[in-house]
């Protein structure tokens, strides 16, 4: 029949037609996708693979019809999940779901606890499928998350509540950022963190961008997240190595008298002079202001004992950990002493020398000699 159909032309076709038979066309393709799923599961229990050798119903259905082996996983699994929920099934083969709903509830079938009772799990598919009829796949998935505060609410409270825990559990798990320099002044990123923080993280950019724009954008949420790290209270940043996790712009005497000349923060990174400017009025930023020589003149308002101006200094010196080798940055270091405290060595810069801390303990390990090179490195060796 499709045959037959597939190229005829439609321009005899009105609107209302039109409509209905779009409609139409759609149940089709969820009767088509339950046959499909059920071919699946048949064609899993007759081992089809095994006269090609594939190792896997999935791996034979991808080369066989030219699929992604994702696409055809997921069939699989849907097929597995849907021989165990005939009441979503046999809705899914008579039209009345699409197939994306029909995967929304099977997963939230999956989901509910191994404990509930067969009935209360008929009972899910009936409500679901029931709701399916009013809701797309994305309320669904709502829906679905509380199924049985619909279905069976003396213990839908507490199953929910041990979801959640679960779910936050393995969501802090996840949790990672990635970011790329790619080369042109731009950084790109991706990270998974729970929702929770991703949140409270939105509500914060959204605020600060509806400051001062009229219309949210990606855009303007891009430019509010890059206010909300340079406006970030500088008393609340951790501390490593005796100094706060505060960025240091390093900034020319040229650069400051508005003059042309590079600028650099303390990770490295170079940054033109008018951007160091602007870093320099902003709370939290240390600016330190070197002469034609390189000296240090100026280490901003910061005043600890004799730690943290020094500890900063020696970041802007050594760039880097200074064991032969090592290249983790100042940032992550600690200031070493070359001659111990306790020989009578002086807590001055000229006596300083960042490692980071595998080697800051090395260094404090009489297993091994510690050797200061001309060039500024130092060497380890094991003693005999």
């Amino acid at each position: 029949m499709l045959d037959e159909v597939g190229q005829l032309p439609l321009w005899s076709m009105d609107a209302a037609e039109t409509g209905h038979a779009l409609t139409e066309v759609v149940h089709l393709e969820s009767q088509l996708a339950a046959l499909k799923l059920r071919l699946a599961h048949h064609a899993k229990q007759q081992h089809v693979e095994a006269a090609s050798g594939a190792t896997s119903t999935a791996v034979w259905l991808a080369v066989a019809t030219h699929a992604t082996r994702r696409d055809a996983s997921r069939t699989m699994r849907l097929a597995e999940q849907l021989d165990t929920m005939p009441i979503v099934a046999r809705a899914l083969a008579r039209g009345e779901l699409l197939l994306e709903q029909a995967e929304v509830i099977a997963r939230a079938i999956d989901k509910l606890p191994d404990d509930v009772d067969a009935a209360v799990r008929e009972q899910a598919q009936v409500e679901l499928v029931e709701l399916a009829q009013q809701h797309d796949a994305k309320d669904l998935i709502v829906l679905g998350n509380r199924i049985l505060d619909i279905v069976c609410p003396e213990i839908g409270e507490a199953a929910e509540a041990k979801a959640l825990a679960r779910e936050e559990r393995e969501a802090e798990k996840a949790c990672k950022l990635t970011m790329l320099d790619d080369g042109e002044g731009r950084t790109h990123g991706r990270f998974v963190i729970p929702t929770l923080h991703a949140e409270a993280l939105k509500k914060a950019l959204f605020a600060h961008a509806a400051l001062t724009h009229d219309k949210v954008t990606s855009q303007t949420l891009g430019k509010a997240f890059c206010d909300y790290i340079l406006r970030y209270p500088a008393d609340r940043l951790p501390h490593r190595g005796g100094v706060n996790a505060t960025v240091v712009v390093t900034i020319p005497l040229a650069g400051l008298e508005g003059r042309l000349a590079a600028c650099e923060l303390d990770t490295g990174t170079r940054i033109s002079p008018g951007a160091a400017r602007r870093l320099a009025c902003e709370a939290g930023l240390i600016p330190v202001v070197l002469d034609g020589q390189s000296q240090v003149l100026d280490l901003g308002r910061t005043r600890r004992l004799f730690t943290t101006p020094q500890r900063i200094a020696l970041g802007i010196q050594q760039k880097t950990c200074r064991s032969e080798g090592c290249d983790r940055p100042a940032s992550t270091c600690e200031a070493h002493h070359r001659t111990r405290w306790t020989d009578g060595g002086r807590t001055d810069l000229k006596d300083g020398v960042l490692l980071c801390p595998s080697h800051h303990q090395r260094a404090h390990d009489p297993t091994y000699r510690t050797t200061y090179l001309p060039t500024g490195r130092v060497q380890f060796h094991r003693r005999n």
